[in-house]
């Protein structure tokens, strides 16, 4: 007699919903319940205009429109094929949660709910899923199964797409070609295992003899890549050549570039907005500022300009670095204050753009490792007419509490955007800050 397979129930924590609103669509058909203690938290969050702040207001309207006048005792069937989402109200601290743990946090409590799901539905699998670490430690502790919330992670990191290759022994005299007018090669001349995708760079190697190239995918050629100087940036190795020509190619509406401190993302990304500056209407360089608790930087003291100062002045420094390359009465240098003071420059943290029009923008986005995938989408989807959007971050340098390397909203668009036509992406290997900062990147 064979044992019949256990159904799952999961029990949602806070800040599942906070990363996606949508996420009572992403369990098939196993019931889903909802500590009362996560509704409570919800409601601290409906106030606001960050991505947080959203996130809880949809999924309170959802679960509205879900319920609608029926009474939830028992559930509601979420959808055809999906199965049903439970409210459960706060109970008396179990004995075997009570004796290590108080009932004081909203952690605990949303873990006392979770015991007594398993304890009340043997014949169910209960599974705690949350964002935070610390509660999926105590959950497995007492005994509940814990998972993280896994609808957008990444496959594998050390897979996740670089947006170039080095192909050695490449045909000398195709090389020899591309040094000559036109300096393109038609894609079908070619074979390369895996096939080529849109607007990946390549190092052309045969001995001695090599050059830079890219799957042009406007020409649908292999074009060369030539080392170019851009509003006073001089890139230093391969990967910044590829990544300049990504940046500056109108064709490219969307570029991320990742790599660890010092390898010239926002400094190139700046460089190149400078360089094509009368192609858009506006540049706006923004970061996120990742929040604490539920707390934005309206909590600090101070008007506008010092709450944000410290976090903007990674991109001032940039900024600085670019202006520096020429003389104070060069017009170069004093057409970037002429920008900022005319508004045609601006830098600004993330949240403070919502509602500016985004048409006809070069829009670069920097630290995007610390935003989930929806509010990566969220922003893309924002794109005008004209405009050119630009991700830069540090995947294996997170900020924020509940995401990581698979989850962070830049390998998502990695994964996600490779191979199309407008999508370009360069991972920066080797730091170009200095000697003395390459060293500590290697080895502390």
């Amino acid at each position: 007699m064979t044992k019949k397979k256990k159904r799952k129930v999961f029990i949602l924590d806070t800040n599942v919903i906070l990363h996606d609103s949508s996420c009572l669509y992403q369990f098939k058909d196993h019931n889903i319940v909802l500590p009362i203690t996560v509704l409570e938290e919800l409601d601290n969050f409906k106030k606001g205009n960050d991505s947080l702040n959203f996130h809880a207001r949809e999924f309170v309207r959802t679960l509205d429109k879900l319920s609608g006048d029926k009474i939830f005792n028992g559930g509601v069937k979420i959808a055809e094929n999906l199965g049903k989402v439970i409210i459960k109200l706060e109970q008396k601290l179990h004995p075997d949660v009570a004796i290590n743990f108080s009932g004081s946090k909203p952690d605990h409590l949303i873990l006392n709910t979770a015991y007594w799901v398993s304890k009340e539905n043997e014949n169910d699998e209960a599974i705690l899923v949350s964002k935070d670490v610390n509660l999926r430690m105590k959950a497995k502790a007492i005994g509940i199964k814990a998972e993280d919330y896994k609808t957008d992670h990444v496959r594998d990191i050390s897979d996740l797409y670089t947006g170039k290759r080095l192909i050695e022994n490449f045909d000398d005299e195709k090389i020899e070609s591309l040094y000559k007018i036109p300096f393109e090669l038609e894609s079908n001349e070619i074979e390369i295992v895996p096939e080529l995708i849109p607007n990946e760079y390549l190092i052309l190697k045969n001995g001695q003899k090599s050059v830079l190239a890219t799957n042009d995918s406007n020409l649908q050629k292999i074009k060369k890549i030539d080392k170019k100087t851009v509003y006073g940036i001089t890139p230093r190795n391969a990967e910044q050549i590829f990544a300049l020509d990504a940046l500056a190619n109108p064709d490219i509406k969307l570029v991320s570039l990742s790599g660890k401190a010092g390898t010239g993302k926002t400094l190139l990304a700046l460089a190149a907005a400078l360089e094509t500056r009368r192609n858009y209407r506006q540049i706006f360089i923004s970061r996120p500022i990742v929040p604490l608790s539920n707390k934005d930087i309206g909590f600090l003291p101070g008007d506008i300009q010092s709450k944000i100062g410290p976090y903007m002045q990674p991109l001032y420094d940039n900024l600085g670095v670019i202006q520096n390359q020429f003389l104070p009465t060069d017009q170069k240098h004093i057409r970037v204050k002429e920008l900022l003071e005319e508004d045609k420059l601006v830098i600004t943290p993330l949240s403070y753009i919502r509602g500016r029009s985004l048409v006809k923008v070069y829009f670069i986005v920097d630290e995007a490792q610390n935003l989930t995938p929806h509010e990566v989408k969220t922003i893309i989807t924002r794109a005008g007419e004209g405009t050119k959007m630009i991700f830069t971050g540090d995947i294996f340098q997170i900020d924020h509490p509940y995401l990581d390397t698979q989850s962070n909203g830049l390998s998502y668009l990695i994964e996600k955007m490779q191979g199309q036509d407008i999508y370009a992406h360069i991972d920066l290997v080797k730091g170009e800050r200095s000697e003395l900062a390459e060293l500590a990147s290697n080895l502390l």
